[in-house]
């Protein structure tokens, strides 16, 4: 399989705590990658390297041919690698509609094509079609048609959850970096929402990278896990294998062998 990113031996620390020890990771192309460990075992600040929100003390960061380890956030979502938060970050007073066409303008004006509100009938690059048909295609991929014109802030969690993940993939991203997609959504609604999202992105061809603490839904839905431990990625296998290992029950599920 074709290695869309490759991180070599990443190292960052905040002062005396160590939040990447030699991290190295190849993601494959098409790939669904689950990254378990307990809080402060360096996930996210995996993820926050690659996506440039903060720059690793030494190592490299290929996507494709290029090394984008000095790149800021901005022009690393240029190349076609985005992220979601935790917390959804959407525009409260605006309703699903408008969020994703604020969306699409911002792609639009970092493409020299429009302003910050995407106007009617500008092609969105990537898609090749009108921004409204843009927002339509997503909002229906992640089955929110029937919220279009509800304001962001009332939606319920599942919903709201869907809308920024939808935001995401306004400039059809190839890898797509998703921390803790179930995170405030009930027990009932968990898996549905985790299948939604995977054949929505994946349906635009995306490779995804997700951070969860819960192991039913990384069982689940998970291809291949890299778990971490004290800034260390300490097993990378299938999700049986990894889940089953003696270090991530002791590590990561805090269960003795």
């Amino acid at each position: 399989m074709k290695i869309v990113l490759h991180a070599k031996n990443l190292c960052k620390a905040f002062g005396a705590v160590t939040a990447a020890n030699e991290v190295s990771a190849a993601i494959e192309k098409d790939s669904v990658v689950g990254l378990i460990g307990t809080n402060g075992a360096g996930k996210t600040t995996f993820i926050n390297m690659i996506t440039g929100y903060v720059k690793p003390d030494s190592g490299t960061i290929e996507y494709g041919e290029r090394d984008v380890t000095r790149l800021a956030p901005r022009e690393i979502m240029r190349l076609g690698i985005s992220r979601s938060f935790q917390v959804p970050q959407l525009y409260g007073s605006l309703d699903v509609f408008e969020n994703m066409m604020i969306g699409l303008g911002i792609v639009l004006s970092n493409a020299g094509l429009g302003g910050y509100f995407a106007r009617r009938g500008a092609l969105v690059p990537g898609y090749g079609r009108p921004a409204e048909e843009v927002a339509e295609h997503l909002l229906g991929r992640f089955g929110l048609l029937e919220y279009r014109s509800r304001n962001a802030q009332v939606l319920p969690g599942g919903a709201r959850k869907l809308l920024d993940i939808a935001l995401t993939m306004v400039a059809k991203p190839r890898i797509l970096l998703l921390d803790e997609p179930t995170s405030g959504v009930s027990a009932q609604e968990k898996f549905g929402i985790m299948q939604m999202v995977l054949d929505a992105v994946r349906a635009e061809g995306t490779t995804v990278l997700f951070v969860e603490h819960d192991m039913e839904v990384v069982s689940r839905f998970a291809q291949r896990v890299l778990a971490f431990y004290d800034g260390r990625i300490i097993v990378d296998a299938p999700p049986a294998d990894a889940l089953a290992h003696p270090d991530v029950q002791r590590y990561v599920a805090g269960r003795r062998a």
